[in-house]
Order: structure tokens, then sequence, then C-alpha cells
């Protein structure tokens, strides 16, 4: 809870984060080592400002809402400002290594990036099991670990890119042209990100006022599933949007269009490869995962699977409007468009409480619509051999993968019913996807792999 204080900052994280990325990979598309070198050091200055600022927030801000408006027990407050205090370190360590991490995925080095993801999550997890051994406050000794997990994250990543990326060596520059520009990038970033977090946690505020803590229960729930469901298609695409930037950048249009396209429909498939069993078994994994399924659980995940499957085959769209670099118009509507969610929320809250999720949804179908429309007006996408190459496509995997076993689902339950549904769906998806998911260069590619 004490954490949650600093999420309410990491809007701001996220938009210099997107300016970094995409400028660096930008430049680097264009080849041009000079001005590379230039961005890199006036990307970690942009950061540095950054954690000062959130430094500086969490210390007034933060720091007074703790305090003064989160509800915990009097003999915790003196642990809870403990634990507050390494958690705006660790978030302001976190900050600066953004721009040694974009180096990284921006040069393709998945593999290094894998290898510290994982070593990451082993670090993360020694934390963990180390609690039991600990001898004073648990809380405090898990803050400070946490902390000298990142520290040592850190250090990595920037041993790394220096030995790796002569661009990364860090010379203090400043031109006021590219600085502004770069902040105009993230300023509108920044309102889409606020946009972002008043619809959802303006939706959860509703969804409490309407009906309480349960249905908030309900919503977390939910929240966990599609977050794990998520994690394999993410990766995906960190490995991808540095090749449309690039792409982009060297104003190689056909591969732009054709990688956007391609990496369209990966993203839906291996997201439905997921979340289409999952949805189908719903009921039965909550059950096994849960002592207590909260109601509107079932539905909830349901409904957020599909909002998700909506969104995924568009996300490299988004990206690669974000790479040309002109989104005021874009995040402007498209920031707009987001926080109508918050009324459609409200309203349709007095008729169900699905109605937080149906807004969603509703709300975004005209967003992904309005995505396509700008990035043809920007690039000249072809969005005719989008549908056809993507969308359709995905529509009949879809479709075909399911059809067999939601009559499964429907008529035979438990285990066996889990693991039959599972089977035949893999064995359908499998077979749709190789025969109408991919063409036949793909097919040959898979077959060389």
């Amino acid at each position: 809870m004490v954490g949650g204080v600093i999420v309410l900052f990491s809007f701001i994280q996220s938009a210099m984060n997107s300016a970094t990325s995409r400028f660096f990979t930008f430049d680097l598309g264009k080849g041009d080592f000079e001005k590379l070198k230039r961005t890199f050091s006036l990307s970690v200055i942009i950061h540095i400002f950054t954690a000062l600022l959130i430094f500086i927030l969490g210390e007034t801000i933060g720091l007074w809402f703790l305090n003064t408006q989160l509800v915990i027990p009097e003999e915790r407050m003196e642990a809870a400002n403990f634990v507050y205090q390494f958690t705006i370190f660790t978030a302001c360590v976190g900050i600066l290594q953004v721009p040694y991490m974009v180096a990284i995925t921006a040069h393709e080095r998945m593999k290094v990036f894998a290898y510290a993801g994982i070593a990451d999550a082993v670090f993360k997890l020694a934390v963990v099991l180390a609690l039991g051994f600990a001898t004073f406050d648990k809380l405090k000794f898990y803050s400070v670990l946490l902390f000298g997990v990142f520290v040592t994250m850190n250090c990595f990543y920037y041993v790394y890119c220096r030995r790796s990326f002569k661009e990364t060596r860090f010379e203090w520059f400043w031109d006021k042209k590219m600085f502004l520009e770069r902040i105009g990038f993230g300023g509108f970033e920044l309102l889409w990100g606020i946009s972002g977090i008043f619809a959802i946690q303006g939706g959860i505020f509703l969804l409490n006022r309407f009906y309480g803590v349960l249905l908030n229960a309900a919503s977390g729930v939910s929240q966990q599933v599609i977050n794990a469901s998520n994690a394999f298609t993410a990766n995906f695409l960190t490995a991808v949007y540095p090749q449309i930037t690039k792409s982009l950048a060297s104003g190689e249009m056909d591969y732009f269009y054709n990688l956007i396209i391609r990496s369209s429909k990966f993203c839906f498939l291996l997201s439905f490869m997921f979340m289409a069993p999952l949805a189908l078994q719903m009921d039965f994994v909550l059950n096994v995962w849960l002592k207590e399924v909260p109601e509107y659980a079932d539905i909830f995940c349901k409904l957020s699977i599909i909002n998700v499957l909506l969104c995924f085959p568009f996300y490299p769209i988004w990206h690669g409007i974000t790479s040309t670099g002109k989104i005021k118009k874009m995040r402007t509507i498209d920031g707009l468009m987001v926080m109508s969610i918050f009324l459609f929320t409200y309203l349709g809250l007095h008729f169900s409480p699905i109605g937080y999720v149906c807004s969603h949804i509703f709300v975004n179908i005209f967003r992904v619509i309005f995505a396509v429309l700008v990035i043809h007006k920007l690039t000249n996408f072809p969005i005719g051999k989008f549908i056809r190459q993507s969308l359709i496509k995905c529509f009949a995997v879809g479709v075909i993968s399911i059809s067999l076993p939601f009559y499964i689902t429907l008529n035979i339950n438990g285990w066996q019913g889990f693991l039959i549904c599972l089977g035949v769906f893999l064995v359908m998806f499998a077979v749709s996807t190789l025969f109408i998911g991919l063409n036949v260069n793909e097919r040959k590619k898979i077959k060389i792999f």
C-alpha cells in the first residue's frame, strides 16, 4: 500500500521512458553516431531531472499522503515511513537505469535483456526466501534488500552498456531545442498516462462506491489474470518495437508496413494461445486457484480477456504512430477517449457491475479504429492489406480454435473437462494457425527453424 503512493507518480517515469526509447531507437536507425551519443547523454540528464522530481514529490505530497490519508496502525507507522523512504530510493534508481535498458533493447541484444530479466527474478525470489532468516522487522528487511536488487541490476546495465556501446559513455551535453523536443514528446505521453490513470483508478473508485469492496476484489482478481497472461506477449513486443522504429527512420516503408502487419498477427496469436483456454475454463481455474471466489470474478476475467484480445493486434500500430514523433493530435484525442471510459463506467454501473469492463471494451473499439486511420494518414499505411493479412486471419483462427473446446466446456466439468478442452484447443489452434494464420513464407521459415 505504501508503494502504491509512488505508483501515483509512475506516469511521469512512463512518459519519459517512451520519449527516450523513441528518440534513441530512431537515431540508431538513422546511423548518425554523433547525434546518437548526444541523444543518450541528454536522455540521462532528463532522467536525472525526472528522478529528482519523483524524489521531491515523494518527500512532500507523497509523505503527507502517507502520514495523513492512509489508514495504518499507529504501531506500524515508523516501519511504514522506513519502507516508504526505500521505496522512493528504489523508484529513483529504477528511473536512472532506463536509458541503459533502452540502449540494450534498441540494439536488439535480446539475449542480454532476457538473462538480466531472469537474474532480476531470481534475486527477488532470493529476497523473499531470505525473509525467513530475518532477525528484525521483516518489512524493513524486505525494502532494503529490494533496493539492493535494483542497485545491483542498475550497475549491471551501466557496466554492460559502457563496454558494449560507445554512445552510452555519458558526457555533459545541453541543447535547448533537443531538450524541448523530447520534453514536448514526453509531455503528450504524460497527458495520455494521466488519462489512463484517471480512467482505471476512477473506475475502481466508482466500482467501490456502487457495489463495495467485494466487487473491487473481483476486479483485482481479473487484473492479476490479465497481468499474468500479458507477460509473454509483452516480451515479444519488446523485441519487435525497435525494428519498427528503425525501419521508419531508415525510410524502409515496405518493411515498416509488413513488420507492423506481421507483428500484429503474431501478437494476437500468441496472446490468444494463452488467453482463450483460460477464458473457456475460467470458472474451473478460479475455483482451483482461490479458496473463495469473489462474486462476478468469473465474468470480470472473461470480459477483461476479450478487451485485451481486442487491443493486442493494434499495439504495433500505436507504436508505429509513436515512432513518427507526430503524436500531439493523436495522444490528445486518444487521451480524451480513454478519459471517457470514466463517464461510460459511471453510466454502466447504474445497470450492472459488468458496466465497469464493458465501458473499456466499448471505448477501445473506437480507439483502435482511430489508431488505424491516424497511421494511414501519417505513413500511408495500407489498411486493406492489414485487414486481409492480419485481422481476418486472426478472426478465422479464433473462431475455428474455440468452437469444439467451447462445446466441451459446456458438457464436461472438473479436471477431465479442463484437460480435454486444453488438449483439443491446442490441436485446433496449431492446425488453424499453420494453414490459415500463416502465409507460405512464414510456414517455410517455421519448418526451417
